[in-house]
């Protein structure tokens, strides 16, 4: 199959991992409830999950500028347990934890493996695709650490030539540094590269303002911008199929 899109033959596709290549089973709140139950707390998933939608919106990028690579997993930890207090407190289950940090500990762990996550059943298939017609391929990730298993439990890592974390970066998407430090780990203009993320602000704007092609992958559940700059933004893909003909 043959790139269908009319714009030339990128030299690098840069991608976002959650929610582009890899997606939760079932959504956040389900498996946080799930393991809490491990830990004798039960609690509704829906308030669990509206209350994680809530403490992420209204967290800090994860990004540790200055901190050494051997401080930077405690540094992690520390961001999302703070997120994950928030979120059991919004659902009025905090202090039936005799340990709450504890069974976060647990809770870090489970998402550093493959049980939680599904691949999109196109992504193996085409990012294949790209490879054999000699693309080079790369992740830029508001990510954590974690993502290196993550992608090895999936089978992903070796698709990848790169990869870039916003907490080793120092900047998140959509600050265009991220999509920099990408671009020069592959010795490549931002003119010669894609990416494809499933955020219109995270990744569409972001890829956009740092030169790059973009496009915005919306798997159906994402929300729709109130207002899209038409100049600017064209239909969105629903899966990373849509870029062949």
């Amino acid at each position: 199959m043959e790139l269908g899109h009319h714009l030339s033959h990128p030299k690098v596709i840069l991608l976002d991992a959650a929610g582009t290549l890899f997606g939760i089973r079932g959504n956040v709140g389900e498996v946080y409830s799930t393991i809490a139950r491990r830990w004798g707390v039960t609690v509704v998933s829906a308030a669990l999950n509206q209350g994680f939608k809530q403490s992420f919106q209204a967290s800090s990028a994860a990004v540790f500028p200055g901190v050494s690579a051997a401080e930077l997993p405690a540094h992690e930890f520390e961001w999302w347990l703070t997120i994950a207090r928030h979120t059991f407190r919004h659902a009025g289950v905090l202090e039936q934890f005799p340990d709450f940090p504890a069974f976060f500990a647990d809770l870090y762990a489970h998402f550093a493996t493959a049980a939680p996550w599904v691949v999109y059943p196109e992504v193996p298939v085409v990012l294949e695709q790209w490879r054999s017609q000699g693309i080079e391929l790369g992740i830029v990730s508001n990510f954590d650490s974690r993502l290196y298993p993550v992608l090895k439990s999936l089978n992903l890592d070796n698709f990848f030539t790169s990869v870039t974390i916003s907490t080793e970066t120092g900047a998140a998407k959509p600050d265009t540094a991220i999509f920099d430090a990408a671009l020069q780990k592959h010795q490549c203009s931002p003119a010669q590269a894609w990416h494809i993320g499933d955020s219109y602000h995270e990744d569409y704007t972001g890829a956009y303002a740092a030169g790059l092609t973009a496009f915005w992958l919306k798997r159906g559940d994402n929300s729709i911008p109130v207002r899209l700059d038409a100049s600017v933004v064209g239909e969105p893909i629903a899966t990373l199929k849509d870029l062949y003909k």
